[in-house]
């Protein structure tokens, strides 16, 4: 039984704030050469703005265009590349970016072009690629399965969960997708990809 705290839903919630959006997310980088050859000259995110990080002048504050106007901004200073991230609570599990599905293939052929390491996985409603960052922190480079405009995304996901839980799924599934996408009123646009492992239980 779902506990009416964390019921699933598309309708705005009872809260005191409703955000508009995300605008942007910000993580700490290394140094700018490498940063920028990451974010710009592999995975083509305009840098938009070059400023000193106003907290702290002696690091810099790079704003990279993710795409549709949302921002990813990094804080870079005179420090080496690293390995690896730490986890736990607080911490970023991975940064997740949209690819076009008619461009998918093309992106796992520039990551073994630039010697990055990938998995590719079906995720039962998108398709996903792993790779890492020149940091080690996890990139996802998601794309969907299905054609679904973006001011209904929300309402198609809503409707996918409600049909995961009469179906006794774990998790929402293909059939779960194309039939919400129906349930709203939306055309069935299927994305030509290649096949891919599930990837449950972890990367």
């Amino acid at each position: 039984m779902t506990d009416e705290r964390t019921a699933v839903g598309h309708d705005l919630p009872d809260s005191p704030v409703h955000t508009t959006g995300t605008d942007h997310v910000t993580i700490w980088g290394s140094n700018e050469a490498d940063t920028v050859a990451f974010y710009r000259d592999l995975l083509g995110m305009p840098l938009v703005l070059r400023q000193p990080n106003l907290d702290d002048p002696s690091q810099t504050h790079l704003f990279f265009d993710t795409g549709d106007g949302r921002i990813l901004t990094v804080f870079v200073g005179d420090r080496d590349s690293a390995r690896g991230q730490r986890g736990g609570v607080g911490a970023v599990h991975h940064l997740c970016f949209g690819v076009d599905p008619g461009e998918y293939e093309d992106v796992m052929a520039a990551l073994e072009d630039a010697g990055k390491r990938y998995n590719v996985f079906d995720r039962g409603i998108f398709h996903s690629i792993y790779t890492q960052d020149n940091n080690g922190l996890v990139i996802e480079l998601s794309t969907d399965k299905y054609e679904i405009p973006d001011d209904r995304r929300g309402e198609v996901l809503a409707n996918a969960q409600r049909l995961r839980e009469a179906d006794g799924a774990d998790y929402a599934r293909d059939e779960h997708l194309r039939a919400a996408i129906e349930a709203v009123g939306l055309e069935v646009i299927e994305h030509d990809l290649p096949e891919a492992g599930s990837g449950v239980g972890g990367l």
